[in-house]
């Protein structure tokens, strides 16, 4: 279990898009990278194939470091912590105490 997942709103912390706020698009658990929608976009150049016919030139986002963004409960960056509840293992906020999922 992760403290960051998949479609949880974030902010990021650190870095050129500090302050940008987006959902959470993938999580590679094993290099603590994270892909948030709108946030980190490079430009890349792309060859012209069957997803893309066409070529040229495109904006997508690249990987952050898990440790450069923040949950974010009630419109509020919060710490993520972990508690057993009726013998779950549930993420809870650290800034309100309330349970996340």
């Amino acid at each position: 279990m992760h403290k960051i997942k998949r479609d949880d709103l974030v902010k990021v912390i650190a870095g050129k898009d500090k302050d940008k706020q987006g959902k959470v698009l993938h999580v590679d658990t094993k290099n603590s990278k994270v892909v948030v929608e709108g946030v980190n976009m490079i430009t890349k150049h792309v060859k012209p194939g069957a997803g893309n016919p066409q070529g040229g030139i495109v904006q997508k986002e690249a990987a952050l470091d898990i440790s450069n963004i923040m949950l974010v409960v009630d419109g509020k960056a919060t710490r993520v912590g972990f508690e057993v509840k009726d013998g779950k293992k549930v993420r809870v906020a650290k800034a309100t105490g309330k349970v996340i999922d």
